[in-house]
């Protein structure tokens, strides 16, 4: 079944000039220097992907997955990755305990104002820097 998304066909550049909206959203968060801990945390980073879809304001098409990877095996890759499904696409979490280092994906086919998730990300993590990167993905889809 196609993904439905009520993303607007049309948005207005900041030239004044009307072009076709893109398919979807994406907000990548690159977190640094996140509170001790936090990282390796199971039930945190489970109950942020439960959080973080009523923030979004979308609709859950599961309950998350979290899986750990073994530090003793893969040291250098010790921590979680997590994802929950969307009916508007998904959100993913990636952590690694060695740098206190979180890495968030959140995309949706629909719009969506990135300053509350930057709070609340901010708030569960705790990170002591934050990059971001918003993109348009899917330009022509709509042609």
């Amino acid at each position: 079944m196609p993904q439905v998304c009520d993303a607007p066909l049309v948005v207005e550049s900041s030239k004044s000039k009307r072009r076709l909206a893109p398919f979807g959203f994406q907000l990548l968060l690159d977190l640094y220097e996140c509170k001790k801990g936090a990282c390796d945390d199971l039930g945190l980073c489970y109950d942020f992907l439960e959080q973080i879809v009523r923030v979004l304001k979308v609709e859950p098409q599961s309950p998350p997955f979290i899986f750990r990877t073994d530090g003793r095996r893969f040291p250098d890759k010790a921590g979680l990755s997590g994802w929950v499904p969307l009916v508007e696409s998904g959100i993913q979490i990636h952590t690694l305990t060695p740098k206190d280092f979180i890495s968030i994906d959140i995309y949706s086919c629909r719009q969506f104002d990135i300053d509350p998730l930057k709070v609340f990300v901010r708030g569960y993590f705790v990170p002591k820097r934050m990059d971001e990167q918003f993109l348009e993905r899917g330009i022509d889809y709509h042609r």
